[in-house]
């Protein structure tokens, strides 16, 4: 199924995508509460989900804005160069081991928000990925266990400040903007999603830029998850953004960076599209008391 986060007149809820309309299921949960808690006690939420989306939609989902489907994950984790083109127009060697990041929180973005191009860079990169999120609190999980700890599946975009990244061996804070991880449209839960041959791809203005499949992955969601876990425990709701494939904007030459006014789509088989519009950051400074 597929479960989504939304506003509708000002009121954030959470619901279950049907056809082209969502069911409400806040009305039907306890106040307060979050996806995270949703996925963290989803034995006990799996048969009201799973009656909603058989039933009728209570809005349709023109008449609703999708939000980010986990806004406050506890980590955000990135694998890099883990497509064998994108290793290869990067002229890097490639990797023997899992190549890892952090991206930061306040990245989080609606799946149809705005991308903001800093006014301290003219190096705003995309980066298609399919993104996994963690369902079950583990620690050591072997390879062949580690579909059990999968909750679901979303689309997301990597969005890169490449200057800011490749200044520096760490590549967090190019990869830290503000609002500079696009997830979604919605969770598509780990049992109707198969990630294998499945096609990704991100287009700029219309222009397709990226285009593999889901098995192009050099360490797939399994191994990604056996080594995280071996270094810390993964919590419910934390994000894994998988790789990239290339096409990317620096892989060109010259590069082609986003500017203010592009549309980035990121779409991926069985999972839906996120499209997010390119737009002035600010620069003015912010203290807030």
């Amino acid at each position: 199924m597929q479960i989504a986060a939304f506003e509708r007149h000002g009121t954030e809820a959470i619901g279950v995508v049907v056809s082209d309309g969502i069911v409400d299921l806040s009305p039907r949960l306890p106040e307060a509460a979050t996806i995270i808690e949703v996925i963290t006690r989803w034995s006990e939420y799996h048969s009201l989900f799973a009656s909603a989306a058989r039933g009728p939609a209570d809005f349709a989902l023109a008449d609703v804005r999708l939000l980010a489907p986990v806004p406050r994950p506890s980590k955000i984790l990135a694998i890099g160069l883990n497509y064998a083109d994108h290793v290869r127009e990067t002229g890097l060697p490639m990797p023997k081991a899992q190549i890892w990041f952090s991206k930061h929180g306040n990245g989080i973005n609606a799946p149809f928000g705005s991308i903001e191009k800093p006014p301290v860079s003219d190096a705003l990169d995309y980066e298609a990925e399919l993104v996994a999120i963690i369902g079950k609190r583990c620690r050591n999980v072997p390879k062949a266990r580690a579909k059990e700890v999968i909750f679901g599946y979303c689309v997301g975009n990597d969005v890169s400040v490449r200057d800011w990244q490749l200044r520096s061996p760490q590549w967090m804070i190019g990869k830290s903007f503000d609002s500079h991880a696009p997830i979604g449209p919605w969770i598509t839960t780990a049992d109707q999603f198969q990630p294998e041959g499945q096609s990704i791809t991100a287009s700029v203005n219309g222009e397709l830029r990226q285009r593999s499949t889901l098995d192009q992955l050099i360490f797939d969601c399994t191994d990604q998850i056996a080594e995280l876990s071996q270094a810390m425990t993964l919590e419910p709701g934390d994000l894994i953004f998988t790789g990239t494939p290339g096409g990317v904007g620096m892989g060109f030459q010259p590069p082609r960076y986003l500017a203010v006014g592009d549309v980035v789509r990121v779409e991926i088989e069985g999972l839906g599209a996120i499209e997010n519009h390119v737009v002035p950051g600010s620069g003015a400074t912010m203290i807030a008391w």
